[in-house]
């Protein structure tokens, strides 16, 4: 069962505040950005292909853009169908309205990942992990609430639950960075 419901959580954040980083429910730009940045210390500088798990209004491809760092291939996947109408109309880029946990994925040099599984139930959380690292041939880079609250609303990964699942799925190298921003961290999967 989902911890909340996610399309609700979600559209009432777009109708409060429109398509801005507190539409997807972040607090800010500027903290969106850094988590954005953060990903890029573990990402090559010229990548081929690269898909935006949970994209929302695809605000990364908008970084990356102003950033000058755009991949050859981009793809945004997200479970709410208004974020992937907006998301094709900010990019024009393939947005596919997909359920990470459930649905078939494409494959990609890297999968990222900024805050998606931050509602989702522990289960679903590994689901999530899971199919994005079986669907990149590089590696998964996402970041997540860290610590070991209890939330009815948030989810929380203590950094050894992190590591059991690598373990799990077989990760040869894990790579992780926090002190950023509170309670959060950023963690990368890679195949090699």
């Amino acid at each position: 069962m989902p911890r909340i419901d996610s399309e609700k959580f979600y559209l009432r954040a777009l109708e409060k505040y429109g398509t801005s980083a507190q539409g997807v429910n972040w607090t800010s730009r500027q903290t969106q950005d850094i988590r954005f940045k953060i990903f890029f210390n573990f990402l090559p500088k010229n990548i081929h292909s690269l898909v935006d798990a949970g994209c929302g209004f695809a605000d990364l491809y908008t970084y990356m853009q102003k950033e000058d760092i755009l991949p050859k291939k981009y793809t945004g996947i997200d479970s709410i169908a208004a974020m992937c109408t907006i998301a094709k109309e900010n990019t024009k880029q393939n947005i596919l309205h997909r359920d990470i946990t459930r649905d078939e994925l494409p494959s990609s040099e890297y999968y990222v990942c900024s805050g998606a599984m931050n509602i989702l139930n522990p289960y679903e959380t590994h689901l999530f992990i899971r199919n994005c690292f079986q669907a990149c041939t590089h590696g998964f880079v996402f970041n997540i609430l860290c610590g070991d609250k209890q939330s009815t609303t948030y989810n929380y990964l203590t950094k050894e639950r992190i590591h059991a699942i690598a373990q799990s799925l077989n990760v040869t190298r894990v790579q992780l960075q926090e002190n950023y921003l509170e309670n959060d961290i950023t963690v990368g999967f890679f195949h090699v």
